[in-house]
């Protein structure tokens, strides 16, 4: 039976005052959230992310370090075919009571703590949005595709004539092959 929406959300929720009371205070967070709860609506992910963090305290603020899992698929965009795996993303984020004004401080890096609590949702939002590879490769050395056939040059090469002339430097063309006579 899953989870009610409030209850999945409230996973996400730590209080911050009992951490803070004793620096060097560690807590463990282990959830599995849809990404729905963390307002996340991207195709390429699908399923739940599993959360996993530790939270350290230390005098006025509280370090999230850990990963988040989850399962994602895209093509490769060089080649086009399908990827499938699972994502994840190294963790390692601040809260602090009152973060920095803009401009000052560290500022963006900081998450707030808000009304004694602890939202580890916009920053497991934030890490997941970052996080997924805008333009995935199968490989590093993936060939891709022939412009021309659509042949899978990872498979070897095709019969495609590929230079590609601009005829605009046509005259060029004609007088470096005049020179080479």
């Amino acid at each position: 039976m899953a989870a009610p929406s409030g209850a999945v959300r409230r996973q996400l929720l730590v209080n911050a005052t009992e951490l803070l009371r004793q620096p060097g205070t560690v807590r463990t967070v282990a959830a599995s959230v849809p990404l729905a709860e963390v307002e996340v609506a991207d195709d390429r992910l699908n399923g739940d992310v599993d959360v996993d963090v530790t939270l350290t305290s230390s005098l006025d603020d509280v370090e999230v370090e850990g990963t988040l899992t989850v399962p994602w698929s895209d093509q490769c965009r060089r080649c086009l075919e399908p990827l499938a795996e699972d994502l994840e993303i190294a963790v390692h984020e601040r809260y602090v009571r009152e973060p920095a004004p803009p401009g000052e401080g560290e500022g963006p890096e900081e998450f707030p703590i808000e009304n004694g609590q602890i939202d580890l949702g916009p920053m497991v939002r934030e890490e997941l949005l970052l996080g997924v590879p805008e333009a995935p490769v199968c490989r590093e050395d993936c060939a891709g595709i022939c412009p021309s056939c659509g042949a899978d040059l990872n498979a070897g090469p095709c019969d495609c004539h590929t230079t590609v002339r601009d005829e605009r430097w046509a005259i060029l063309d004609q007088l470096k092959d005049d020179a080479g006579r």
